[in-house]
């Protein structure tokens, strides 16, 4: 049973995207259960259509939690990286693939959910997605050594497409297949040849 009157709108928000960001890290998309998720918030699975206009929707700021924790992940290490180009975009690779694969379900979960393109995404959430793409955009830009434009903005989105499938055929067990041992370090390879052919990076 519901428990409106427990929560405000904004608490009730959080909460059922919580236990739904949980039960996703837990089970994986193709076990998600949004009955489960609100049965888990102490509410019925009509709540989660009234609040978030449908399940669509609700997996969308699902999904946005797992984007703003992986900000946060890529953040924290490139806190910690050297400050020097090479070192910080191999932090950034690394923390790449350490994020998928402390949170496997979660990750996966991103590419699995095909969004309705009829949907329109919140700007929260749409923010969140931008953010994970803000933090490469902003790391190439610095080796690039203040360079921008449309140019550098292409070349950001297809060094993350570059990292992105090394790392999805890592976690489906497809690189094991290929007999590959070191799917990180042969993305930061790729990445790092594509930066010295733009001369962003020398030699580390």
């Amino acid at each position: 049973m519901g428990r409106r009157s427990d929560h405000s709108a904004e608490e009730l928000r959080e909460l059922l995207v919580a236990c739904g960001h949980a039960l996703m890290a837990e089970r994986g998309f193709a076990k998600f259960s949004a009955r489960e998720a609100a049965r888990r918030a102490g509410y019925s699975v009509g709540t989660i259509y009234n609040v978030f206009g449908g399940l669509d929707g609700y997996l969308i700021a699902v999904n946005s939690r797992t984007f703003r924790e992986w900000s946060a992940w890529l953040e924290r290490a490139l806190a910690e990286a050297p400050d020097d180009a090479h070192s910080r975009i191999e932090a950034l690779v690394r923390a790449y693939f350490g994020f998928a694969e402390a949170n496997r379900n979660a990750w996966m979960a991103i590419y699995d959910h095909r969004i309705d393109r009829s949907i329109e995404v919140p700007a929260e959430d749409e923010a969140a997605r931008e953010a994970l793409t803000g933090i490469v955009d902003r790391e190439v830009a610095a080796a690039l050594r203040g360079h921008d434009g449309d140019e550098m903005r292409r070349l950001v989105r297809s060094l993350i497409a570059t990292v992105h499938g090394h790392c999805a055929l890592w976690l489906t067990g497809s690189y094991a297949l290929m007999r590959e041992e070191d799917p990180a370090g042969q993305a930061l390879a790729r990445v790092t040849e594509i930066l010295r052919c733009h001369g962003i990076m020398g030699e580390a």
